[in-house]
């Protein structure tokens, strides 16, 4: 008997044309595991998933894994859901509260703050996202997902991380990947990738099952899918992974 294989993936809006796919495949038989960005990569790294939509930030890190679709989670404009929000310009912050939901957003925070904000800010970690609701004049704070929904319009300031690393390198960028390690059959992976193709190509179903309809009737959360998150992994995104791997900054924020 053929052996089930797990796919971890991400359990955030960004990625519900791919859950749908999934769901939806004819010939993928496969459990799905749904969590948060790092907790993907722990479903990874301690063997609980063989196949995995992991942050871009973690891929060199691991042995016998390979990148193994064409599709990503990525943006070639604002990504929208990645952002650092403060009440006073980025040249003046003095600390930056990092989400604990992303690695990559992390590492890429850690780049633009050397290579274009040019700061050396104190990292602290945030667990607690009450912090968020009582800022100090210089705080910053490091927020992606949907959560980045229900603080919008209350900062002064908002540097969307895509946004900024265009700017910078005049490339899109690829935020999550989907990898396996080694020994996943590549009928498995065929399967995974028309799966894929398929999410991608019923967007609006995708949106009409999950629960992101709303008041609107899911419209918002279609435009979100449609202008800001890029799904190909193209030679572009695949220049800007290598661009951001070689570049080998580490932010390890302290708790606080």
């Amino acid at each position: 008997m053929a052996t089930i294989p797990t796919i971890t993936a991400v359990s955030y809006l960004n990625t519900i044309p791919f859950v749908y796919g999934l769901k939806h495949a004819d010939n993928l038989r496969a459990d799905l595991l749904l969590a948060p960005p790092s907790e993907c990569a722990k479903n990874y790294i301690e063997g609980k998933a063989d196949i995995a939509l992991l942050p871009a930030a973690v891929v060199p890190q691991l042995k016998q894994t390979s990148i193994i679709t064409d599709y990503c989670i990525g943006a070639v404009g604002p990504v929208r859901t990645v952002t650092v929000m403060s009440n006073v310009p980025i040249g003046r912050v003095k600390r930056i509260w990092l989400d604990a939901h992303s690695r990559t957003s992390v590492q890429l925070c850690g780049y633009l703050a050397k290579c274009k904000w040019h700061i050396e800010p104190e990292w602290l970690h945030m667990a607690d996202y009450s912090v968020v609701e009582t800022p100090q004049l210089e705080d910053a704070f490091l927020l992606i997902g949907d959560k980045v929904f229900g603080y919008e319009g209350k900062f002064a300031y908002v540097y969307d991380l895509a946004v900024e690393w265009r700017e910078v390198t005049k490339l899109p960028f690829a935020f999550a990947v989907w990898v396996a390690r080694k020994g996943v059959a590549y009928d498995v992976v065929d399967e995974l990738q028309h799966a894929l193709t398929f999410g991608v190509e019923h967007i609006w179903e995708s949106v009409t099952e999950s629960q992101y309809m709303g008041a609107d009737n899911g419209l918002t959360a279609y435009e979100y899918l449609t202008r800001n998150i890029d799904f190909i992994l193209d030679e572009e995104k695949h220049k800007a992974l290598k661009k951001f791997w070689d570049a080998g900054i580490r932010i390890v924020p302290r708790s606080y």
